[in-house]
């Protein structure tokens, strides 16, 4: 028990259902470390607005791991590098871990294992990434048949409860202060609307408790960005302050229908794995004909979706919170990344990488998943020519009161005009093109392939 033993932290920021720590408590003194690695090769650096999730999630996980008699100690830089520089300096014998699907962990796990002894756990999803096959022995493409192999084997295991109280090492290893990685926006302070989060474990526990106090409506309201119908807990497990598993089994007891509910936490898992397949999603079509789509460059267009300047509320309203919060509706994101790819036609690649700075539950895997599905281009994805209206799917699902709160200039209008009105302020725009024009210019494009 006097042997040190470091936890590589990463998106697990939680002490409750997290293998690793149960794992080292087991084995020796703990050393919990979180390095910022913006080195390892094939490295996506972090987006501004989970670089602001992360810091007040590092704070919260240190004050929970010294009200358990530890500390988080933090590194930056080449993962490997780091923990053996802490192993070094404490004569830790090893390094326990949770498994991690994005294409840089797993060059920096390969790394790390070819320099420390690296047990590594699961516990980032439902089930490892790559565990299901099809009956000819492949990994799953299609997420139907995927969800229905998957629920072969829930509920998942009962989560573990955090460890009581960690034994600290003789000598704690010399530590970076948080504040002085800087991952919180410096003036001005764009930030100011994240306000409504609470990054950390405790945040996570208290947004599922007031979830499945409602579970049971969660079908009739999640399509409404009106009203507060979705969990979002997205970026606490993106982050890992509440294990998928602890979510599962407190929503199949909520009572109501939450299937559908608990099949986002299976697309969840399927995003990973198409991930796991395929390390370049987030960059590359999966169906090769699309390389050929005449995508436009067209940069003001581009910063009138970003900005939430397009001229059709509902588009606005979503990429207005987006930028405010940190976050979007769900519905609105289908809406909104329609609207950049078939009605702008822009590449799906430039919403991608927006939208990985400016989510605070910016998940590979989920975000390269489902902008490829919208796009047409994924290897389970919707039709290219499947194009949304905005128009009619802003009073389909009652999103007056939601463009009233984002998009102030319209606020006065009444419910049937509001969706797309018919006199503008003189401080709204003009729509940046007419729904018949895009759709046939998407259509048009999408031809081209044929020929």
């Amino acid at each position: 028990m006097n042997t040190p033993v470091i936890v590589w932290l990463r998106q697990d920021l939680r002490l409750t259902d997290q293998a690793a720590f149960v794992a080292a408590a087991a084995q020796g003194l703990v050393i919990p470390v979180y390095v910022l690695d913006d080195e390892t090769p094939r490295h996506r650096r972090m987006g501004g607005a989970a670089r602001w999730w992360l810091h007040h999630s590092l704070a919260s996980l240190d004050a929970d791991l010294r009200a358990a008699g530890s500390q988080l100690v933090l590194r930056r830089g080449k993962c490997e590098e780091q923990l053996a520089a802490v192993a070094r300096e404490t004569g830790a014998n090893c390094v326990h871990a949770l498994a991690h699907s994005e294409p840089w962990w797993r060059n920096a796990e390969r790394a790390v294992g070819r320099v420390l002894d690296l047990a590594l756990h699961h516990g980032q999803y439902l089930l490892p990434p790559g565990t299901l096959r099809t009956g000819a022995g492949a990994p799953y493409r299609i997420y139907t048949p995927f969800w229905r192999a998957l629920v072969q084997h829930m509920p998942p295991a009962l989560p573990h409860d955090a460890p009581s109280r960690l034994y600290p090492p003789a000598v704690w290893p010399d530590s970076d202060r948080l504040d002085d990685w800087h991952l919180l926006p410096r003036a001005p302070d764009w930030a100011g609307g994240f306000s409504v989060w609470s990054p950390g474990e405790a945040g996570a526990k208290a947004r599922l408790d007031a979830f499945a106090d409602n579970a049971a409506r969660y079908n009739e309201r999640r399509n409404l960005p009106s009203v507060e119908g979705t969990s979002r807990l997205s970026p606490h497990l993106h982050f890992g302050e509440i294990s998928v598993a602890t979510v599962w089994r407190a929503m199949a007891g909520a009572g109501g229908s939450v299937d559908t509910f608990l099949g986002e936490l299976g697309w969840r898992d399927f995003a990973a794995n198409v991930l796991y397949q395929f390390p370049d999603y987030a960059g590359t079509n999966a169906r090769a004909a699309y390389d050929r789509l005449a995508w436009r460059d067209a940069p003001d267009d581009l910063q009138a979706w970003q900005r939430g300047r397009t001229g059709y509320p509902i588009v606005d309203a979503g990429m207005r919170e987006l930028w405010a919060t940190g976050w979007m509706h769900n519905r609105v994101r289908m809406i909104a990344a329609s609207f950049l790819v078939k009605h702008l036609l822009i590449d799906w690649r430039a919403g991608e990488r927006w939208f990985w700075d400016t989510l605070v539950d910016a998940d590979l895997g989920a975000n390269a998943v489902n902008w490829q599905w919208t796009a047409g281009t994924g290897v389970d994805a919707n039709m290219f020519v499947r194009i949304m209206a905005p128009l009619t799917q802003s009073p389909k699902f009652d999103a007056a009161g939601y463009i009233r709160r984002w998009v102030p200039e319209l606020a006065h209008l009444s419910d049937s005009d509001i969706h797309d009105p018919p006199v503008r302020p003189r401080a709204y725009p003009a729509p940046i093109i007419g729904h018949v024009e895009a759709r046939a210019r998407a259509l048009a494009a999408h031809a081209q392939l044929k020929d």
